[in-house]
This record gives structure tokens, sequence and C-alpha cells, in this order.
């Protein structure tokens, strides 16, 4: 019999606190923080003691890459792709074709959402889950909701997500849609931080709303529902004119192009910046011709010989480049060098304040440092 041997490891977690995790490895030359990294597995799993017994008795090789089918097996083994793993809490949201709960993870004890698609009524998992499925496996980034797990069941596909606390509009309807415009600033420039790693790496969110834009207790705002993202060609390439929520919806999208690139995702942003800003919507159009109208009521109306500068001249502040915009100089010039799955609240110098709306908050008043 092997000599069980006891492992200590010190790790910080994002905010700089010390945990301690008392793990044990069976193998002289195997131990747990091998096996978190082999798998790529965050610091605070908690392998099950089964999984370590059987690690025991196989003494599997660590000095030979692990083939996929091997890898999908030890991640099994410990629990993952397991509907057991997890233990529903409240229920958050119900759309057309999925349910969202909170939830908890029985691997690290934190805080998930649970995204429970049916399947019932379709022909396997729906192109809107498959879809942002394989765009969210790839896109790892501080600004974007990342996805821990996936359960696949005979009669639902669950999705586990990162929790976090309410979204972009539960915030501004808590702080009655008066915010602070320093919030506003570090908002925007967490939102434009998101798109700018989706956009280099060709993908388009395409349903940006305040709803689809998560926040957490730290302030830390995440791009999420990825179910009409798409991976795309840029700079155009023809998708489905019936996307993004129609006040958030571009003119040209309005009127039947199907023909866009990142302006669609940009237009977005400018809406809900006025809307955070203001404290309502830019455009609240009912209909698309509605949409259209309080468009060009504050744009003025384009014509067949000045549409394309029409819509040129609208995304012009609306560029790949709107992070360098002197608006975010306040923030200082290591928000632009920071890697990419570092929030923006370890720098000391970006901070939130309370919003005049907020009661019982413990940011401190605007001005205050």
């Amino acid at each position: 019999m092997r000599k069980v041997q006891s492992c200590i490891f010190l790790y910080a977690d994002e905010e700089g606190r010390v945990l301690l995790s008392v793990l044990c490895c069976f193998y002289p030359f195997v131990c747990v923080q091998d096996l978190n990294k082999r798998l790529s597995l965050p610091a605070d799993i908690r392998i099950p003691d089964s999984y370590l017994e059987k690690l025991q008795l196989s003494s599997p090789s660590f000095d030979q890459p692990l083939s996929r089918r091997s890898r999908r097996a030890s991640l099994s083994e410990i629990g993952f792709g397991k509907l057991e793993t997890y233990v529903k809490l409240d229920k958050l949201g119900e759309g057309t074709y999925a349910t969202v709960f909170k939830g908890r993870s029985k691997l690290t004890d934190n805080l998930v959402a649970l995204k429970e698609i049916r399947l019932e009524h379709e022909e396997g998992a729906p192109c809107t889950a498959i879809r942002e499925v394989s765009l969210l496996k790839d896109l790892k980034h501080a600004n974007i909701v990342t996805l821990h797990d996936i359960i696949h069941t005979e009669k639902s596909l669950t999705l586990v997500f990162e929790y976090l606390d309410k979204d972009l509009k539960q915030y501004m309807d808590d702080c009655g849609n008066i915010l602070s415009m320093q919030n506003v600033k570090i908002f925007l420039f967490q939102i434009l931080r998101g798109l700018a790693y989706c956009h280099k790496r060709k993908v388009l969110h395409r349903d940006l709303k305040p709803q689809n834009l998560l926040i957490n207790d730290r302030g830390e705002l995440k791009l999420a529902d990825f179910g009409l993202a798409r991976a795309k060609s840029v700079p155009t390439k023809t998708y489905s004119n019936e996307v993004v929520t129609l006040w958030y919806r571009p003119p040209d999208v309005l009127l039947g192009s199907s023909e866009y690139s990142t302006q669609i995702d940009m237009w977005g942003v400018g809406c809900i910046f006025y809307e955070m800003a203001a404290g309502r919507p830019l455009f609240p159009g009912s209909t698309v011709e509605d949409e259209l109208h309080l468009i060009f009521r504050l744009l003025g109306t384009p014509t067949e010989d000045n549409w394309e500068t029409y819509i040129l001249n609208i995304f012009l502040l609306l560029n790949k480049d709107s992070m360098r915009q002197p608006y975010f100089r306040s923030l200082g010039p290591r928000v632009h060098t920071l890697p990419e799955s570092i929030s923006i609240f370890t720098l000391k110098e970006v901070q939130l304040q309370r919003d005049p709306g907020y009661r019982n908050s413990s940011y401190p008043e605007s001005g205050e440092e």
C-alpha cells in the first residue's frame, strides 16, 4: 500500500484573501495541484475523496498528455457534467426555452447560475444554446460571464455559469435610474472592454441590452446571454436582421439590412450609455416604424444619396478605439494594460461611488476619495 502524503497549498483569490487548502495526494509524484492543472480546474475545486481513492489505486502516469477521452472521464468522476453536483436554490427567471436558477456547487461551495434548457419539444438542443456553448467555452475574460459546466440529460441541457447578483436593468431600477456619473463611466468601460475582446476574436454579441449585462456586488460588469451571438468574418457577413432587442437595434438593421459588422454591438453600447446617464431609454419604440421615427427625429432623416455617409457618421465615435477616448482618462492608464482575465477593480484608482438614488450603500459619496 502506498504512503498517503498530505499536501498543503496556499493561494489567493481575486480579492487578495489568502485561502488555505489542505489536500491529499496518494502518489509520490502526483499531487492534487498537478491534477487541477492537468484538467484545467479552478484552484478552489474540492476533489471528492472517492476520486482520490481511485487515483491511489490506479496510479496514473502524469508524464504524458491526457487524451480528450481520459480528460472527459476524469472530469466526470470528479463531478463535472452531473446534476447532483449542484444544489438548486431560488428560481431567478424564465424565458421561452430556458429557466434560470440560483444554485450552489458542491465542488467549490460557490454560488452558480443554472440555465436549464428544456429539450422535450426540441429535436436536440436549441440552436441558441449550442451557439452559446460553442462561443463561451472559448471566451475567457474578466468582463464576460464564465461558463463552468455543461450537463446534458434526456430532458434538459443545463449550462452552469458563475453567479452575479443582478443585471444592469435591476441595478438601475434599484437606484431609481439615477446613477453616479463615475459609475456610469466604470460600467461603460467594462462593457467596451468585454466587447473589444469579443470583436478581436470575430464574435458579435448581437443582443446587447441592460438585461444581458450582469453586475456583482463588487461592481464588476460581465457580458452574458450569448444565445444570439455569432462567430463572424469581419467586416461583413449575411445574417438574419431579426436580432437585437428593438430599443437597441441600429437603423440599418431596422430597415432590413442583414450585412453588418461590429457596429450592431456599438449602437447598442451607445443606447445603453445614454440610458445609464439619463435614466431613461434613448429610443423606446414600440414597433419598428416607431423606433425608426424616434431615431430619425433625433439624428435626422437620411436620403438615398446620403445614406452611407449618414450611417458612417453615426458610428464614427462608436468604434474599436472607444476605450481610448479622453472620457476615460480619469480611470488611469493602467486600465489599458491589465491582463484580460483581471478585473479593473484590482486598481486602487477604480472605485464605485454611491449612486444618488441608492440608500444604505457602502460606496463613498460622489467626490469623496
